[in-house]
């Protein structure tokens, strides 16, 4: 596979993508798996979703090594030129039994399998999702110590509010700074329940998108950031089908760029891609999709094709934040694992982005192997 060029020595390129969910089947067909035991209402075993997704696309020899479920995205992770790798981990990392009631489904993935994620060097993940505490709190505990253990940071969760609240700080050699944050909304299935306060364990919680909100924000930003850092914000919101994007998301998002210090949205939470908007020079994806999960030979909201992923690589100007680049790799989930998708597959993909970008100023072209967007 060919890398991503750099443009110039100065950018700071940034991987991103959204939900990977190596919980359930995944976390099955990996060399370590969890005891299979699941209390979903109709699946009470996680070794359904393999035989789901093999029904579907064919066996699955097990276990997978652990490069496996990169497939032919691996090389292209592992370029030199990109400086940052982010994802959001839609799974708890835990042992833990004490599954949270009354939830209905609960993902986990064995702390043993995290050397899944060092196997294309992700540097930092947001646990401010819908499913961090699907295993109670001591699973969140378990969760973050594993991470941390292997040496990926971790955003959006934490011991406290203040742990949640605050970034993942990279220094990226000659160029500069890059900060993380990540919070998850209700909007997107977050109970107020998980909740981080001052002395309650929790999730970074977004209860609404209100001027206040972003206020608070700001002053959270405000009090690391320095001249010329890049800041992102990871954020799990919204639901999961539709390609609308609701105005308050919109507004809010314009918010957090122009008195928040935001340069980057990265939004997921939704199953299938959304549109991109480049406001103010400042890149905001709204749903970045779903990258890897084990969803495989699962019947229904098939016109979304969730099944089609994007893994997005941002060239960043850190003396002003906006986006440089932005070139798209092509993605879909099959055997559990990436693969390029077929012709027909990606221009579904480049219709989409065009059809929904077009409202917002953005356009999607192909070189044949990435899709550059193109704004006014």
């Amino acid at each position: 596979m060919t890398p991503i060029a750099p443009l110039q020595q100065t950018l700071i390129t940034i991987f991103m993508c959204g939900d990977v969910m190596l919980g359930r089947g995944i976390d099955q067909v990996m060399p370590h798996p969890s005891d299979p035991i699941i209390y979903e209402s109709y699946v009470k075993d996680a070794r359904r979703y393999v035989q789901i997704a093999e029904d579907a696309n064919g066996p699955i020899s097990r276990p997978v090594p652990l490069d496996y479920i990169w497939g032919h995205a691996f090389d292209i992770l592992n370029a030199d030129t990109i400086d940052l790798r982010l994802i959001n981990l839609e799974t708890s990392v835990t042992t833990s039994d004490n599954y949270w009631r009354g939830k209905g489904i609960n993902y986990r993935m064995h702390p043993k399998n995290i050397p899944a994620l060092k196997e294309v060097q992700i540097d930092v993940v947001s646990l401010a999702n819908n499913h961090v505490l699907d295993w109670g709190f001591a699973g969140l505990e378990e969760s973050i110590k594993s991470l941390n253990e292997n040496e990926i940071a971790t955003v959006g969760a934490g011991d406290n509010l203040e742990q949640a609240q605050s970034p993942a700080i990279f220094e990226m050699q000659g160029k500069g700074r890059v900060l993380v944050f990540a919070s998850g909304s209700t909007d997107s299935g977050v109970p107020l329940r998980w909740a981080a306060t001052e002395s309650e364990p929790g999730v970074n919680l977004i209860e609404d998108f209100s001027r206040a909100t972003v206020q608070r924000i700001r002053a959270q930003i405000q009090a690391i950031k320095r001249p010329n850092d890049i800041v992102i914000l990871s954020l799990h919101w919204g639901g999961n089908w539709g390609f609308s994007i609701p105005s308050e998301h919109q507004e809010f998002a314009h918010a957090l760029v122009d008195e928040a210090f935001v340069d980057v949205v990265h939004g997921h939470s939704s199953h299938h891609i959304k549109a991109i908007e480049i406001y103010q020079g400042k890149l905001i994806v709204y749903g970045s999709g779903d990258l890897i999960t084990d969803y495989e030979g699962i019947g229904g909201h098939e016109s979304y094709r969730g099944d089609l992923g994007l893994l997005y690589f941002a060239a960043i100007n850190p003396s002003t934040g906006m986006l440089a680049q932005l070139r798209m790799l092509p993605s879909q989930m099959k055997n559990f694992r990436l693969t390029a998708p077929s012709p027909k597959d990606v221009s579904w993909i480049l219709d989409t982005l065009n059809r929904e970008g077009k409202k917002l100023g953005t356009h999607v072209e192909s070189d044949g192997k990435y899709l550059q967007l193109v704004w006014e």
